[in-house]
């Protein structure tokens, strides 16, 4: 008797491959947001200024390449306890190669016919999760195959995260200089978005902050804060407090030191590598603080088995449901 066939999709924002593919990414970005108005081409300023911080962290980012190792280790973590059941990961990318369109196309080709959606970002929006899960939706509707869908749309506050992620902030507190570590603020950070989104009652400032909560009562952190980095170059409000606003507020308190954990991040990418490595490290210095900032989870075993215990846990409830 053949093997039973389950898809696991992992979702991505996505990443151009190199400096000439800048332009072309930016745009696919802007035309998907209606909040930008008018010309939705980037201006050769917008395309300079993204070109130059992607050279700064060595002229493209990582992240295609570790959901790639992400996608293998889950793939390899789910199959590893056997069973009449065999998975098969993809990846698929919102606004670069290879697009969840691309990504779907694929699975239908690949004869799937139960797929799981996993968004690698543990908080839910609709802004961000809710894009994904639509645009798969969307292509599964265009391709008429019958595939049956589920989506993980958060996990922000499992377990086995938060004590990842404390583990991580445990380590990073030993970087700290000794006199400067006891009482160093936490300060989890995550994407920006539109300030709207609390119109709409969005759970994504309220599950960032149940992240930090849960991440900071593991690994004794006695202070912590919540904020909001990567903001787009728009005219219109963003989440308040910004990470910047946040190292302002530590240093005119007379702190010396915070460590930054990028929680709505689970791989090294230019929101992490630059925005934090380098401009936060920047401005942070410039203040008189000592920054330090968690490791990323990247395609670390601990972190992928995560992963695999979220879909079990996931597909384990849908059976239960039925």
């Amino acid at each position: 008797m053949a093997q039973r066939v389950i898809g696991v999709l992992l979702t991505a924002y996505g990443t151009p491959e190199s400096l000439d593919d800048v332009e072309e990414y930016l745009t696919h970005i802007r035309q998907h947001y209606t909040y930008i108005k008018g010309d939705k081409k980037p201006t050769p300023e917008m395309v300079q200024d993204l070109q130059d911080r992607y050279r700064a962290v060595g002229g493209r980012s990582p992240l295609t390449e570790i959901t790639r190792r992400q996608a293998k280790g889950l793939e390899e973590a789910l199959n590893a306890t056997g069973g009449d059941v065999r998975f098969k990961t993809y990846i698929g990318m919102k606004h670069w190669r290879p697009f969840i369109q691309e990504a779907v196309d694929q699975i239908v080709r690949d004869g799937i016919t139960r797929l799981v959606g996993l968004a690698l970002t543990p908080q839910y929006s609709r802004m961000s999760v809710g894009a994904y899960r639509s645009e798969v939706e969307q292509a599964l509707e265009k391709s008429g195959a019958p595939v049956d869908l589920t989506f993980i749309e958060f996990w922000h506050d499992r377990p086995e995260f938060l004590d990842i992620l404390a583990e991580r902030i445990k380590k990073a507190r030993e970087q700290l200089p000794e006199e400067a570590r006891e009482g160093a603020p936490v300060i989890f950070t995550a994407h920006s978005l539109p300030a709207r989104i609390r119109e709409w009652n969005d759970p994504y400032p309220r599950h960032l902050e149940e992240t930090a909560r849960g991440a900071s009562e593991r690994a004794g952190v006695e202070r912590w804060f919540v904020a909001w980095q990567s903001k787009g170059a728009t005219p219109v409000a963003w989440l308040e407090p910004t990470l910047e606003e946040v190292l302002e507020q530590v240093a005119g308190e007379g702190g010396k030191a915070v460590i930054v954990c990028p929680a709505g991040f689970v791989a090294d990418h230019l929101e992490v590598l630059y925005d934090i490595d380098i401009e936060a490290k920047a401005l942070a210095s410039k203040l008189g603080l000592a920054l330090v900032r968690t490791e990323s989870l990247n395609d670390d075993p601990a972190f992928v088995s995560v992963l695999a215990k979220v879909v079990t846990d996931h597909l384990q409830e849908a059976r239960s449901a039925r």
